[in-house]
């Protein structure tokens, strides 16, 4: 398993790297479902690989993964924000130092927690210049939008549970008032939450969500990173 360290605000953070068999491209931070750095997100990471980009997983949870949907909720609801801040600035920082990394700063992608991570992290480093978030999950706290220096693509599955439509457009205009960026979400009729998730233990993968959803990620990423 390609597991690395990275520099977090003096001390050192662990996470998962997966890098394109040409052995450079744009540089991705994916950010973490609530269950933690698991095997779905590894996944993400070589998915994006296999589509030419370096991606960088940070485990926000330092090693520490569940199963059990209860645990999960805890395990978010407890998790540091001032850490998860500097853990994702230290990931957004040594992604673009990394030789094999060029192009137009660095995206990031993320889902449930992750999702509204990955907007958070555009808020709290300017080299972030390509946001991603599937079904935008903030359990406490929230970014300034203002501060955001980059598009954002949004998807979102019309019968989430956690995310209402309402909700979501919204979110969606409350970005889009607050930053001078591309903002755009994208909606899929009759997908619920973790759509994207092909292991997901809510029973809502939606294999056509997921693929039309990844193509849109892919072309954005690439059209916004080069």
């Amino acid at each position: 398993m390609p597991a690395v360290e990275f520099p977090s605000n003096g001390a050192t953070a662990p996470a998962y790297l997966a890098i394109p068999a040409g052995g450079g491209g744009p540089g991705v931070v994916v950010l973490q479902e609530w269950w933690g750095l698991e095997d779905h997100i590894r996944d993400v990471c070589d998915r994006l690989a296999a589509e030419g980009f370096v991606a960088l997983a940070p485990d926000l949870y330092r090693g520490e993964t569940t199963t059990e949907p209860d645990e999960a909720e805890q395990k978010m609801m407890a998790m540091s924000m001032d850490q998860a801040e500097r853990d994702m600035r230290g990931a957004v920082d040594h992604l673009a130092q990394q030789n094999g990394v060029h192009g137009e700063g660095i995206g990031t992608v993320g889902f449930c927690l992750g999702g509204g991570l990955a907007i958070w992290a555009a808020t709290v480093n300017p080299k972030v210049r390509a946001a991603v978030t599937y079904y935008y999950v903030m359990p406490h706290g929230k970014p300034d939008f203002s501060k955001i220096a980059a598009p954002v693509l949004g998807h979102f599955g019309t019968a989430d549970d956690f995310v209402p439509v309402d909700d979501a457009k919204a979110l969606e205009s409350e970005i889009d008032e607050a930053t001078d960026q591309p903002v755009k979400f994208e909606f899929y009729e009759g997908a619920g939450h973790a759509f994207f998730n092909d292991t997901n233990r809510l029973g809502t993968y939606d294999a056509d969500a997921a693929k039309q959803s990844w193509t849109r990620t892919v072309e954005f990423l690439h059209s916004n990173l080069g």
